[in-house]
């Protein structure tokens, strides 16, 4: 089944498979509480439609504000079908989130914010005190009557439409709307289900936020092109316990399922023998790893840890993307092993690729991240000249092709810069600068790190996310997937900076000295680097973006204005800096 539009895609699943389990959400990630099939969605798509189309919003932008549940789907196609642009916002939880929502609101110009009727009721504290807010025309999309859905008038919409603005991770003072049209959505569901082999009967199941672009495009977008069922449940429910995640999965048989490496790491640590001894993962054929660099080790320890339950590590299937391209770039094909490379390391901070040799000192295994399955470019470039690297050079990674997005909302500027570069002495064919960093090997794109977050010191170029997994495995007090590397200037030479937190259960018992000595050893023996200064901070106050990625030049920007949240230790009273 073709489609031209995604109101063109459900309007045909609603014609042709008006009775199919589209999505079913997991209350506490156990209960089935809610369910639409596609006739069901479409008709309060339709209704939700109506409603705006009554105060003249076609073309306008509109907030979503939902908590996880089936509300957001049936307001994100509410707004396709009036030809709104959805702008999807998680709702502020407290007053420190209030400047993200703020800026967004303004730089969309949004004119209306949909809600459910229960977080309207809680919203009237902090409209008050932010009238820029209470401006919007707020509509809560659960009390609108499905007879509505009568009086809709189909819009037009094209390939070319805008569907909604994808924020940016960390966005606040200065955010960054990327704008994602329906042909964008669609080229890159194809290219995700010519790697991934879905069918009609595929099970999809997900904890992953809906108002970031990996939640949204696979979780809701993808199971309505291929016609297959989705269970979501809310992203707490899986980081409060991880076996839910699982559960569902084994419960469900669910085929494809994919999260943060993070995740992965998290379900090793926390599920129990007793809890993996009721897990049944062999239905689980694509595991996707991607959103944040992907660990070979813990590919191979989860591999290893759940293989008693069924799962094979050929099942994993590591990708590369980003917001300003959809979502996917590139990602390993289902019937494809993840592809493991050991490189030397000490060449790679030369910016060189060299397969590491048996008599090598200092090695690093970097993971495949796949390749694309339509006409998606890329390219590997000098990020200073415009020219192509040589293939044992590793460079910014360019793409070109149909998933690429139209750019940043209203930023000329930054759109040009960002997703109109050139090659030099090449015809006139645009890329998108990504900002990170790689290389390409048969055929396989390998991510190293982030251009404007590479640590160059004494000309050696240093991955933060690697130094950052080396002080979090240096000592058991210190929390994973909580720590900031960055460098500074200090005397005219640039250092290392790292940030670390504790665990809750350490802080009355810390060894600020054994702690602080285990995370500059462990990094001088990994990196053949010495750290300036390691900040050791409270639980829960490193700065993180709302989908968990770790902002590290915030953190920066903290640590120079002395502005983070120092710990102290209540055992020897010795400040937690050591310098």
């Amino acid at each position: 089944m073709e489609f031209s539009t995604l109101v063109d895609a459900l309007g045909k699943r609603a014609r042709h498979q008006p009775d199919k389990k589209a999505y079913t959400f997991l209350k506490d990630g156990e209960i089935e509480t809610d369910t639409l099939n596609y006739q069901e969605l479409e008709q309060l798509a339709r209704a939700i439609a109506a409603q705006l189309q009554s105060f003249n919003a076609s073309g306008q932008r509109a907030l979503l504000l939902y908590q996880p549940g089936l509300e957001f789907i049936a307001a994100f196609f509410g707004c396709l079908y009036a030809g709104v642009i959805a702008v999807p916002v998680y709702p502020p939880r407290a007053n420190q989130l209030m400047s993200r929502l703020l800026a967004i609101a303004t730089d969309a110009e949004a004119t209306f914010a949909l809600t459910t009727t229960s977080v309207l009721a809680n919203t009237q504290h902090w409209l008050l005190q932010n009238p820029e807010l209470g401006q919007l025309h707020w509509l809560a999309t659960d009390g609108i009557n499905v007879d509505m859905a009568q009086s809709w008038d189909e819009p037009i919409v094209s390939s070319d439409t805008l569907a909604f603005l994808q924020y940016t991770s960390g966005s606040t003072g200065t955010p960054k709307g990327v704008m994602v049209s329906h042909g964008n959505l669609l080229s890159n569901c194809a290219d995700l289900d010519l790697g991934w082999n879905h069918t009609p009967d595929s099970i999809i199941v997900t904890w992953l936020p809906t108002f970031h672009d990996m939640g949204l495009i696979y979780g809701v977008i993808e199971p309505l092109y291929k016609g297959c069922s989705c269970y979501m449940m809310p992203p707490v429910s899986f980081l409060h316990k991880p076996v839910r995640w699982l559960q569902a999965i084994s419960i469900y048989k669910g085929t494809h399922s994919g999260a943060p490496n993070f995740a992965y790491d998290l379900c090793v640590r926390k599920i129990t023998s007793e809890q993996k001894a009721t897990l049944d993962l062999r239905s689980w054929q694509m595991a996707l790893n991607g959103a944040e660099p992907v660990r070979a080790d813990v590919l191979q320890r989860f591999a290893e840890t759940f293989k008693p339950c069924g799962f094979d590590l050929t099942a994993f299937c590591p990708g590369y993307g980003l917001a300003e391209a959809t979502l996917k770039v590139a990602a390993a094909r289902q019937q494809d092993a993840p592809v493991f490379l050991q490189v030397d390391a000490d060449a790679l901070a030369q910016n060189r690729v060299m397969e590491a040799r048996s008599d090598s000192q200092n090695v690093q295994t970097l993971v495949g991240c796949g390749r694309s399955e339509i006409d998606t470019e890329i390219a590997i470039v000098h990020p200073e000249s415009f020219t192509k690297c040589q293939a044992a050079e590793v460079g910014e990674i360019w793409i070109s092709g149909s998933t690429v997005a139209v750019g940043y909302w209203r930023k000329s500027q930054q759109t040009q810069e960002t997703f109109q570069a050139t090659l030099k002495d090449t015809d006139s064919r645009t890329f998108l600068r990504t900002g990170d960093l790689g290389f390409i090997k048969d055929g396989e794109l390998f991510v190293t790190g982030r251009l404007k977050d590479a640590i160059i010191i004494e000309g050696r170029n240093h991955y933060p996310q690697d130094i950052e997994l080396t002080v979090e495995n240096s000592h058991p007090a210190l929390r994973k997937s909580c720590t900031a590397a960055f460098a500074v200037e200090v005397k005219g030479r640039e250092q290392l900076v790292v940030v670390q937190e504790v665990e809750r259960s350490y802080l009355r018992r810390l060894d600020v000295n054994e702690v602080v000595g285990n995370i500059r050893q462990a990094v001088s023996v990994e990196h053949d680097i010495r750290i300036h200064t390691v900040v050791l901070v409270k639980t829960g106050t490193i700065l993180k973006t709302s989908s968990g990625k770790i902002q590290r030049q915030a953190c920066r920007q903290k640590f120079l204005n002395h502005t983070l949240d120092v710990l102290t230790s209540e055992k020897t009273q010795k400040l937690a800096v050591i310098l």
